[in-house]
């Protein structure tokens, strides 16, 4: 296989900024190159540097643009993808007049093919180069999701979900049944190229405690899978919960009781929490992750990013298509930008950037494959534009810093602004460099 060598602007991070400023946090190169071979990043920084290294390399030229790691999303509904922008009310409301139904269809094989290779191809599209998402209760649907990941070699992590009660009958398992298909699909694509499962009971809503006891069971005997579910999105959601599980002291204390918290687990929302599950959350190492679009457009709440940041609780931030409202991980953080902006917390350009590439690659335990520009690492690369719109274009005549630059496709960037994805090493986005 040819080496390929990105040449552009290149922006990679070795941790989190603590502000604008500190310049230790990242590397940052005005003329850089990335040598890709064989899927891994073979070496990265100055043109000048790594062109010598490799002369028989074929070179593709991006400049002016930025070369970053490819966005990840931390939060994500397979087979909503056609439901997106649904009028609806709240959550438990908006589940029961357009999830359920939607998610019904997903028991049909050759539907879920079919949405899976337009749902990845709007991921691509947008620089989205992994995702953890949630797929129907259908096994199949998830063997469609990871069947078009492999096909693209992406590094993708998904999970059907259990949900074996306040479901339509047509979308319900058994605690046996989802124990055993989650099994089997663990045993069929975790570890299979770039495929990570994750167990994913949909809520303790939807979930008996019989259920959750057999996720648990899942989770200790598959200790390197993730685990993923949601928690305290809406006021309604907590009390139904707390209904159903009364001898529990909070909602987390729910997944707590059955042995589902630690490192690998994904929380989604956690906007209306109580001390005492904001110092669980600190002990166990779970991460909450932050929808923004979703949160606004189902009026769920916002989410206290500093008070769970103080505690220190590392949160990731996501899409959550199909409430979410834009598979642009830049209109999510433009959004998320706005929610801390009403709690009198700042977001940044460069903590933002840090957040869904590093940031997020660090919550899933995958810093050391994805999320960074390093040698090494998986060649998953995002070509970014920031004049890709006449208007971008008009704001960034005045454009004087990295750092404004950043915010200006922070702000008023989108698909658009993806000059290129590459899956990797390959480019996915072939009309456009």
């Amino acid at each position: 296989m040819t080496d390929r060598l990105l040449r552009g602007r290149l922006l990679t991070f070795h941790r989190a900024p603590a502000d604008q400023n500190d310049t230790d946090a990242f590397t940052y190169h005005e003329d850089g190159a990335i040598l890709v071979r064989e899927g891994v990043i073979a070496a990265s920084g100055t043109f000048d540097a790594v062109a010598p290294t490799a002369p028989c390399a074929d070179i593709v030229d991006h400049r002016p643009h930025l070369m970053t790691a490819g966005f990840i999303d931390a939060h994500i509904h397979f087979p909503q993808a056609q439901i997106v922008a649904s009028w609806g009310a709240q959550l438990l409301d908006w589940l029961n007049g357009y999830v359920f139904p939607e998610e019904a269809r997903f028991g049909d094989e050759s539907h879920a093919q079919a949405i899976a290779t337009r749902f990845f191809d709007v991921l691509t599209e947008h620089g989205t180069t992994t995702a953890a998402a949630f797929c129907s209760v259908h096994a199949a649907s998830a063997d469609a999701y990871f069947a078009e990941a492999e096909r693209r070699n992406m590094r993708m992590i998904g999970g059907k979900v259990m949900m074996d009660r306040n479901a339509p009958d047509t979308l319900r398992d058994t605690p046996q049944s989802g124990y055993d298909d989650t099994k089997a699909l663990i045993e069929r694509w975790h570890g299979r190229g770039r495929a990570g499962y994750a167990i994913s009971p949909r809520f303790a809503i939807t979930s008996s405690p019989q259920q959750l006891e057999m996720a648990g069971a899942l989770a200790t005997e598959h200790p390197d899978c993730h685990i993923q579910t949601h928690l305290s999105e809406n006021r309604e959601e907590i009390a139904f919960a707390a209904s159903l599980y009364p001898e529990a002291s909070d909602y987390l204390n729910i997944y707590e009781r059955y042995g589902l918290l630690g490192g690998k687990m994904l929380l989604g929302h956690c906007i209306h929490l109580e001390e005492r599950e904001v110092q669980c959350l600190a002990e166990t190492g779970a991460h909450p992750v932050f929808c923004p679009t979703s949160n606004l457009f189902l009026g769920s709440g916002c989410f206290d990013h500093a008070r769970l940041d103080k505690a220190g609780i590392q949160s990731a931030i996501a899409t959550d298509i199909g409430a979410g409202t834009s598979y642009s991980m830049l209109q999510t953080l433009n959004e998320g930008y706005k929610v801390l902006q009403l709690q009198s917390q700042s977001l940044h350009a460069m903590r933002g950037f840090h957040w869904m590439t590093r940031g997020n690659a660090e919550v899933l335990g995958l810093a050391d494959r994805i999320g960074t520009l390093d040698e090494g690492t998986e060649a998953d690369i995002v070509v970014l534009d920031a004049r890709a719109t006449p208007a971008m274009a008009l704001r960034m005549d005045r454009v004087e810093t990295l750092a404004e630059e950043l915010f200006v496709l922070l702000v008023m960037g989108d698909d658009r602004a993806v000059a290129q994805t590459y899956i990797a090493g390959e480019p996915h986005k072939e009309t456009r460099r």
